[in-house]
């Protein structure tokens, strides 16, 4: 990665200028190109790597940013990639990229990755099932919804928002930076054309899904992270207190610092998995960064006094996301029984 650190820092820098002045709504994601990052160029994408899409997810996490990129780019574009070509899965591919049509994949964000159940009766194919804390699924065109075929080979089935048999309903959660929601099949009529196929084994790509969705939230708790600790350096070098900035005091000296190394080890972390997506690399990145965040924004909360508390300080925002993201894709202590399996 160090060989494109210079188009990194150039990426980062323009995603925080255009965060910092703009409403982050799905044109502005367009426009600027973030939608098909990591897609290939014939279907319209820059076609670089998921390092692209962790350092927008990082700066999204660092504004706190109300956006749809998670679920509507992220996690839509990585599946349809995953797919096996057809005549179906490319154009809409190529529309999701331009900004045409708004896709989701229904992933719930803490339970089994293939949560519906594809049958096969007198009357056709018909698929049933529940998902529960999809990222952006309300507001999306085309849903795919990750299931088991009769012989229980992993698919991802494509359908319209508006069919008959499908809710999607809105899941109020702590964090309003975010739209979550329940998807439920109830024996939705499907057509056999509409059963995608994945390339390769579809059990590990089901996997890697998974493990995309969870490494994407950790780069964004990465960003929470940071910009708590920019945040409380800032203020902590003016709040006077006995004559005094309060950032002079040891004690709020060796809270940033243990902030400080935190997110260090949050980044090599990220680095490592990013660079080697394994199932170990990601579960060490999402439970340390994601629990991070949390710990990095509460001693935020804390080291701003009475003001952190209020709601015109914003740290609160920072601090429910980062309960959210610790949470979605698995918590840590699911991803370290995961680690814990390989020694057992």
């Amino acid at each position: 990665m160090s060989e494109f650190s210079e188009i990194h820092d150039e990426l980062r820098s323009v995603a925080a200028g255009l965060l910092a002045k703009d409403t982050v709504d799905w044109s502005m994601l367009v426009s600027a190109g973030w939608v098909g990052l990591d897609a290939r160029e014939e279907h319209g994408g820059a076609a670089p790597t998921f390092a692209e899409v962790a350092v927008i997810c990082e700066e999204l996490g660092r504004a706190a940013a109300p956006s749809s990129y998670l679920g509507g780019a992220v996690l839509a574009v990585s599946a349809l990639k995953a797919l096996q070509p057809n005549d179906s899965r490319d154009p809409l591919l190529r529309a999701v990229v331009a900004g045409n049509t708004r896709a989701a994949l229904a992933m719930p964000g803490g339970a089994e990755p293939a949560p519906f159940e594809l049958a096969t009766t007198r009357l056709g194919w018909r698929i049933h099932g529940r998902a529960t804390f999809v990222p952006d699924a309300a507001g999306a065109q085309r849903l795919l919804l990750p299931a088991c075929d009769v012989d229980g080979i992993a698919v991802l089935v494509d359908v319209a928002a508006d069919a008959p048999g499908l809710t999607v309903t809105e899941q109020p959660v702590l964090d309003e930076t975010r739209r979550l929601a329940i998807v439920t099949a109830d024996g939705l009529e499907v057509d056999e054309d509409a059963v995608w196929r994945f390339e390769g084994d579809p059990a590990t790509q089901l996997c890697a899904l998974t493990d995309r969705a969870a490494l994407a939230v950790a780069c964004d708790s990465l960003g929470i992270a940071q910009a708590m600790l920019d945040n409380t350096v800032s203020y902590t070098g003016v709040r006077q207190q006995f004559g005094r900035p309060i950032g002079s005091f040891q004690a709020v000296k060796h809270a940033c610092a243990d902030m400080l190394v935190q997110i260090s080890v949050a980044r090599q972390l990220l680095s490592t998995a990013i660079a080697e997506p394994q199932s170990r690399t990601v579960s060490m990145a999402k439970a340390y960064a994601t629990d991070t965040a949390v710990e990095v924004a509460g001693k935020a909360m804390q080291l701003h006094g009475g003001v952190g508390y209020t709601w015109e300080s914003g740290v609160h925002v920072y601090l429910k996301r980062a309960a959210l993201n610790r949470s979605l894709f698995g918590s840590p202590a699911e991803h370290r029984a995961r680690i814990a399996q390989r020694y057992r």
